[in-house]
This record gives C-alpha cells, sequence and structure tokens, in this order.
C-alpha cells in the first residue's frame, strides 16, 4: 500500500513537471510566439510526453515498479527538454544583443537596450544554476525587445534567409549536412553541405566526420552569394531562395 500511494505522488509529478510546452510562465502570446516551434516540441520533451503515457498505462494496468522507472524518466527529460530551451533561447538573446551592440542601439533607445540586456544577464545567471524555468521567460522577454528593433522582413513581405539552424531528428526530418543544404532556405543544392561543414566544424562531435551531427545543435549558415541571412529558421516563416 505504501508503495502505491508512493507511485500516485511520482504520477501526480509527472501532470506539473517542468516541461516547457506546459509551463506557465509569465509572458505574453506574442512573446511566446518569439520561439520556435522546433525548439519547443523538442525531441526531449517529445519523449517526455511519451514516457508519461506509459507511466499513466501502467499504473492502470498495476505494474507500478514499471510506471515508477517511466515517471522519474519522464521527469528527467522534461527537464532536459528545459535545459535544451534554455540554452537555445539563450543563444538567440545573445545573437541579438550582440546584433544590437554592432547597430548602435544603445544610444538610440537606450531604455529598451539596457531593459533587454537585463533581462539577458539575469536569465543567463538562472541558467548556468540550473534554474531553467526562471531563464526561459527573461530569456523571451530579451528576444522579444530586440528583435523588434532588428529587420523582420524584407519589402515583398518575405522573410530573410535564416543565418542558424537547430538540427532535428533523424526520424523527423532526416537532417544530415547533405540533406541540410538542399533546403531551399539553405543553399538549394546538397552538394554545397560543405559550407556548412567548415562553418560549423568546430562543435561537430567528430571535427573530422562530417557525418556526425547531433539534434539540438545550432548550425551557423554562411552566405556564400552575399545573400542577406539573420536569425534562427522558423517552420512557421516563409522564405524565399539564396
Amino acid at each position: 500500500m505504501t508503495r502505491k500511494f508512493t507511485l500516485i505522488i511520482l504520477i501526480s509529478l509527472l501532470l506539473i513537471a517542468p516541461a516547457f510546452a506546459q509551463s506557465d510562465f509569465s509572458v505574453s502570446e506574442e512573446e511566446e510566439h518569439q520561439v520556435p516551434e522546433g525548439i519547443r516540441n523538442n525531441e526531449f520533451y517529445l519523449e517526455s510526453l511519451r514516457l508519461t503515457n506509459l507511466a499513466h498505462e501502467t499504473f492502470e494496468f498495476g505494474d507500478y515498479d514499471a510506471s515508477a522507472g517511466f515517471a522519474q524518466e519522464a521527469i528527467r527529460f522534461a527537464q532536459l527538454s528545459d535545459e535544451f530551451v534554455s540554452a537555445q533561447l539563450l543563444a538567440e538573446a545573445k545573437r541579438l544583443l550582440d546584433w544590437a551592440d554592432a547597430n548602435d542601439i544603445a544610444n538610440q533607445n537606450p531604455s529598451d537596450y539596457n531593459e533587454s540586456k537585463d533581462y539577458y544577464e539575469a536569465s543567463q545567471e538562472f541558467h548556468y544554476n540550473d534554474e531553467w524555468n526562471e531563464a526561459i521567460p527573461l530569456s523571451i522577454k530579451a528576444i522579444g525587445i530586440l528583435a523588434a528593433f532588428e529587420t523582420e522582413t524584407v519589402d515583398d513581405g518575405v522573410a530573410p534567409l535564416p543565418s542558424q539552424y537547430t538540427v532535428r531528428p533523424w526520424n523527423v526530418a532526416k537532417d544530415c549536412l547533405w540533406n541540410i543544404a538542399s533546403y531551399s532556405w539553405v543553399y538549394g543544392d546538397p552538394q554545397m553541405w560543405r559550407h556548412l561543414y567548415e562553418a560549423n566544424k568546430s562543435i561537430m562531435p567528430d571535427p573530422d566526420n562530417p557525418s556526425l551531427i547531433e539534434p539540438g545543435m545550432v548550425l551557423e549558415i554562411p552566405s556564400i552569394r552575399g545573400e542577406f541571412r539573420q536569425g534562427m529558421w522558423s517552420a512557421d516563416r516563409t522564405y524565399g531562395t539564396p
């Protein structure tokens, strides 16, 4: 009876596990839209959902030991999801802050610039202390402020080509450098994969093996024909061609 009671508590924890897509952060709907779906619904989050379902199913069947194992793993993957999302958002906030510094935003809009910088620095501190639920909304707020200063569209209403891409799992997108280079908003030519390889060699698990990339890696997409690129790729946007 004691073990079953413990399991009930553990299963209940799954309902409040800190998976990003289910968390109630103090940000507006517009601010939350700054987070690309590919980051929000990352592989860790999806796995936490799968394990949560298994925990509930095995609990209903009375297999409490199996249910406990699935529940613990679901919570672990939810936490990994938070860490992943926090890191991605912090990197995007840093990119925008660097852009703002390069474009003299501090002098043009000192109040907004200082507010966004304060959000970024606070988010960075929370992130490095493994307090991802606190870091995430602060990064979103920094991104929301800074993104307003960065040109979002060109004259024809098509978003600028992305300068970064988050690698998706093979079973979702068949991502490899060859396939990524073939995307119309990258180079539209798989044989140009080497440009991606050279630009990202330093962050690859094995710099001598261009075939080895991992989900969650943020790849830089260098301009090779003078095309204008900025920001992270998002499935919600329409892009032109290089």
